[in-house]
């Protein structure tokens, strides 16, 4: 555990975006967790985006009313989803990935623009690995952006 997450009974906080990028294969440009902030073991997880022009996706997303695409914000909450499942396996450094295999009741609420500031909250809703599912939020402060329902399995990388 490094200096940076505590540990106690009930939660794990502040994983930086080095232990994000240890957690996920992700970079850039898909890397879209900056940060998470709490781990309920076996519950839920809180991560943070700050969105940013700099996103590739607001090259032709569009030019003149950067928005970020639905899709987007929804893969950000598997791969937050994906950072619980690892750490709470104990799957690092394990070479294992965690795949999307189905998304189900995507809302979408309100416009995420450059400048926000993303926070996904999500909650396992089933749980029988290597499948699960998810329930999965994204805010934009108290408003919320969007949510969904997913389902992940963890498993081995594709043979070359």
């Amino acid at each position: 555990m490094s200096e940076n997450e505590t540990k106690t009974d009930t939660a794990m906080t502040a994983l930086d975006i080095r232990q994000v990028m240890a957690a996920i294969p992700h970079r850039y440009p898909m890397l879209l967790v900056d940060r998470v902030e709490e781990i309920v073991p076996g519950e839920s997880i809180t991560a943070v985006k700050g969105v940013t022009m700099n996103e590739q996706f607001f090259q032709g997303h569009f030019p003149d009313r950067p928005i970020m695409p639905g899709v987007m914000i929804v893969e950000a909450m598997a791969q937050t989803a994906a950072i619980m499942a690892v750490n709470e396996l104990d799957l690092l450094d394990s070479g294992k990935l965690v795949y999307f295999m189905a998304i189900d009741n995507a809302k979408f609420r309100a416009p995420v623009e450059p400048g926000c500031m993303l926070t996904f909250k999500v909650r396992y809703s089933k749980k029988r690995f290597p499948v699960c599912k998810f329930a999965g939020e994204a805010w934009l402060g108290d408003k919320l952006a969007a949510e969904c329902e997913f389902t992940a399995m963890i498993a081995d990388p594709p043979e070359s």
